[in-house]
């Protein structure tokens, strides 16, 4: 089986260089191109030709981005008029990575692919050679060139087959090396900067934080509107009725009474929904005992079987615990409502320095952040602290969702 699994692996290496080469082939034409067209860029026909041979050139680098994955693209946005877009292409340093990363594919793609697939034409002949060398005893204007090399000499040819089993292994082994090259080349000069990188976090967090800051806007006019239209209501009832109650307390004891039983019973109503209103901003149990016992108070009774994995022994920043524990709940409400889910199940793992929390349930799957504002919550919930979300749901199922939260060591 293992010898197999090398062969196949082999395969796709060889087939992985090909791809290399062919994104790599246009280089020389793009290259001039831009040399031809770029001091020109200022008119139209060059400034046409220069913006199709960087887009081109982005194109390729692109597709290379694409097979080497982790690479985000590193360009800067392009607004306005075209004279606009046109500068800013020219003074992104990415755009010239790309033209610095040309030559250097057409050189690793090409000539990678030639040297792999020439070892084995060339491991093929040697190792052939005595064989070759009976099927074809006289010239015939088309011999493989390993015959001519000997001269048709026969102890030359026997010589010529260990030669070729050697070049066999070095072929078989060398295509992992050049597409390790490849990928090399486009980590170095195809992925963002560390310049790049830090602008772009900033841009995210200072978005995240944004996004934040309305959210708690939201959440205060949330509670506002809740104290409003409930706890204050009934609390404005209650003295209505303990005024009534002793101004008729001497003439008619028996209505006081009644009305003092009714304002007891709005107060117990009163002080159930406070209480509900700050279990929903922040459950008592997650400040008296952490988030992984908040985490298990959560799923007690459940509308669905829910499995739990907790392994957090720590207690983590007081911000971190409740953005985890809310969008753990948030997770598990969606699983419940939308996915037809019967089984849920919560992995809580520490890492040291992040908390990742997975939710996955036997759906039927198909959910989309861009659909859905439950998912955007929390994706927005986890970015404020600079946080990520990932999500898989196939249709059909399962619906896995991967959360992770930076948190101090």
């Amino acid at each position: 089986m293992r010898p197999t699994v090398g062969v196949v692996n082999r395969l796709q290496e060889l087939r992985w260089l090909a791809v290399g080469a062919a994104i790599g082939l246009p280089a020389p034409a793009l290259l001039a191109v831009v040399a031809v067209a770029g001091p020109t860029s200022l008119v139209g026909v060059g400034m046409l030709l220069f913006a199709g041979a960087v887009w081109a050139c982005r194109r390729l680098a692109g597709a290379q981005r694409r097979r080497v994955t982790g690479l985000p693209s590193p360009y800067r946005p392009l607004t306005g008029t075209m004279w606009a877009r046109l500068r800013t292409v020219v003074r992104d340093p990415a755009t010239w990575r790309d033209l610095l990363w040309l030559p250097g594919q057409f050189v690793a793609g090409v000539g990678g692919l030639v040297l792999a697939v020439g070892l084995w034409l060339a491991a093929v002949q040697c190792a052939t050679a005595p064989a070759l060398r009976v099927l074809l005893p006289e010239p015939t204007g088309f011999d493989p060139a390993v015959l001519e090399w000997t001269g048709r000499s026969g102890p030359l040819t026997w010589v010529l087959v260990p030669v070729g089993a050697g070049l066999a292994v070095l072929a078989y082994w060398l295509p992992r090396h050049l597409v390790e090259a490849q990928t090399r080349l486009a980590g170095a000069l195809l992925a963002p900067t560390a310049r790049a990188r830090l602008a772009a976090r900033v841009d995210r967090l200072t978005t995240t934080r944004a996004a934040a800051v309305d959210a708690s806007a939201a959440e205060l006019r949330r509670i506002e509107r809740d104290l409003h239209d409930g706890a204050q209501a009934r609390l404005v009832v209650l003295a209505m009725h303990l005024g009534v109650a002793s101004d008729v307390i001497d003439a008619d004891p028996a209505v006081a009474k009644a009305l003092l039983a009714e304002a007891r019973t709005g107060a117990g109503a009163a002080l159930t929904e406070l209480r509900d209103l700050v279990r929903g901003i922040h459950p008592p149990v997650l400040a008296d005992r952490g988030l992984a016992a908040a985490v298990h108070a959560l799923v007690l009774g459940s509308a669905v079987t829910v499995e739990l994995d907790l392994r957090l022994d720590r207690r983590l920043a007081a911000p971190v615990e409740a953005a985890a524990y809310f969008a753990t709940a948030e997770a598990l409400t969606n699983a419940i409502r939308h996915s037809g889910a019967r089984q849920v199940r919560i992995a809580l793992v520490d890492e040291g320095a992040a908390v990742r929390i997975t939710v996955r349930d036997d759906g039927h799957g198909g959910a989309d952040p861009s659909r859905g504002t439950g998912l955007l919550g929390i994706q927005r919930r986890l970015s404020a602290f600079d946080g990520g979300l990932r999500v898989s749901s196939p249709a059909g199922g399962p619906t896995v969702l991967e959360m992770e939260l930076p948190c101090a060591s």
